[in-house]
């Protein structure tokens, strides 16, 4: 077992004291799989580029029997994505290395963690069964005292899987080391919500169920499959977006004034929140839409029926768009539905929430036109406000149009995948998911999956291109 570095080197009696960098090691587990070179090493090549973690170590394991120069082409192509080339840069892949391994084997993981030095970091880039196989190894070898664990989602495949995980975990390291990584709770992001409400006297006031009619979170994107079928043909999109981004999102929305961002408060925030989401009426059949896409054409690119993609089980009746509509019973939001929606292969990319007003008690006798009410549009890429409202209209002043009021938000100074990986390099859970809240989210959506798995809910389909089924369910459920 190794022991980390001093974070600074001591000087000689009588010279002057240097600071050395302090040294840290990223193992990524499941070094050769899709989301590594596709997410991962993009944000990680980034925040190297700032300069955020200087003289890392950078170690890939995996079952693949991969070497070293074909990892580096790997983490040298996924650097070049974004721009990512500079000295800081090549650094890191003089000194990177590739370390075959069965990462769920005791005698493996010891003989990774004797080449890892200083401060560890562990990436586990893995499936949650994987994950977890893997967490259990690590518990029965032990590791070096500080060490930082980040699991990507899912947390487990159910509520009893993620408090098995939970438990797991902690008997390795405290739960302030341990970052469930959510990369839409990219930095930027968070504080772009949290500015915009606890930071303008105007909305936060009119947020809660006096003034708020429905709030809609949607991310729909004209993405197909992409050869992804091996993980997302056993997820769907319930699983893959709506229990993990979605509700994540949603408690942002929908969390009280924190007193400051510490990790501890804004966390605890967020599982107020989570703790008291349920289904409409509690009722998942008519509470929830589930639907695939078949043949369609989206921009010139023809694709085929979800059923027929390589790697596809039709048994499985996977679906790729999935809604439900929730409601959050706290005092400021009971009776406002909150739908959630992930769609793949749709005619256009929506990725926003939308917070939609009540109608104004009576519009004066004399003013035409009015149809639409007003609405606060957040949206997530490009992460951009705007806000809908009535005003008179060009020519006849008796007549009412809606405009939009926009503008965007500042960018971050990294991709979502660089921030969180910054928060486990720095300590700093605050972007992280909590144990409670992983189980939070599962508790949510488990009556949904059992009556999509018992069939009680109807798999329709969609033509790919098309703007998905039926009107929104916020309609149909709240009538």
């Amino acid at each position: 077992m190794t022991t980390p570095v001093p974070s600074a080197t001591a000087a000689a009696p009588g010279s002057s004291a240097t600071t050395a960098p302090v040294r840290q090691t990223l193992l990524v587990l499941g070094a050769s799989g899709d989301l590594t070179g596709r997410l991962l090493l993009p944000g990680l090549g980034r925040l190297v580029a700032s300069g955020a973690v200087p003289g890392l170590t950078l170690i890939g394991s995996g079952m693949d029997a991969w070497d070293d120069e074909r990892w580096r082409r790997r983490v040298a192509d996924s650097f070049a994505t974004v721009g990512a080339d500079g000295p800081r840069e090549s650094e890191v892949l003089r000194g990177t290395r590739y370390l075959p391994a069965d990462v769920t084997s005791e005698e493996d993981l010891r003989r990774l963690l004797r080449d890892c030095q200083g401060p560890l970091v562990i990436f586990f880039a893995l499936p949650p069964l994987v994950t977890a196989r893997s967490a259990a190894a690590l518990a029965r070898v032990g590791l070096p005292p500080g060490t930082r664990l980040m699991l990507e989602k899912p947390f487990g495949v159910d509520r009893l899987s993620a408090r098995s995980l939970n438990n797991l975990l902690a008997t390795l390291v405290p739960e302030e080391q341990v970052h469930r990584i959510d990369h839409f709770l990219g930095k930027s992001t968070v504080l772009n919500l949290l500015g915009l409400r606890f930071a303008n006297r105007i909305f936060e006031p009119v947020l809660n169920s006096a003034h708020v009619a429905c709030v809609d979170i949607v991310f729909d994107e004209t993405l197909g499959l992409e050869g992804r079928a091996g993980y997302y043909d056993g997820a769907g999109a319930l699983v893959d977006m709506v229990q993990s981004h979605l509700l994540q999102v949603l408690a942002l929305l929908a969390m009280d004034p924190p007193p400051t961002l510490h990790a501890q408060e804004l966390r605890g925030r967020k599982a107020q929140v989570l703790r008291a989401a349920r289904l409409w009426h509690d009722d998942p059949v008519a509470a929830s839409r589930r639907a695939r896409y078949t043949a369609g054409e989206i921009g010139g690119r023809r694709l085929p029926n979800y059923a027929d993609e390589p790697g596809v089980d039709p048994a499985r009746r996977t679906e790729t768009l999935a809604e439900v509509v929730l409601t959050v019973d706290t005092w400021r939001w009971a009776g406002v539905p909150f739908r959630l929606r992930s769609g793949k292969a749709t005619a256009a990319a929506r990725k926003e929430a939308i917070i939609t007003f009540k109608q104004p008690s009576r519009v004066p006798d004399g003013l035409t036109g009015y149809e639409h009410p007003d609405r606060l549009r957040i949206g997530f890429g490009p992460d951009r406000l705007g806000l809908d409202l009535n005003i008179n209209g060009p020519g006849d002043p008796f007549e009412l149009e809606q405009v939009r009021l926009s503008a965007d938000f500042g960018p971050g100074d990294l991709p979502p995948y660089g921030e969180v990986l910054r928060g486990a390099f720095e300590g700093d859970p605050t972007l992280s998911v909590r144990g409670d809240v992983a189980e939070e989210c599962w508790r949510i959506v488990e009556p949904v999956l059992a009556a999509w798995k018992a069939d009680t809910v109807p798999l329709q389909e969609y033509p790919a291109g098309s703007a998905g089924p039926g009107d929104s369910l916020i309609g149909e459920v709240t009538g």
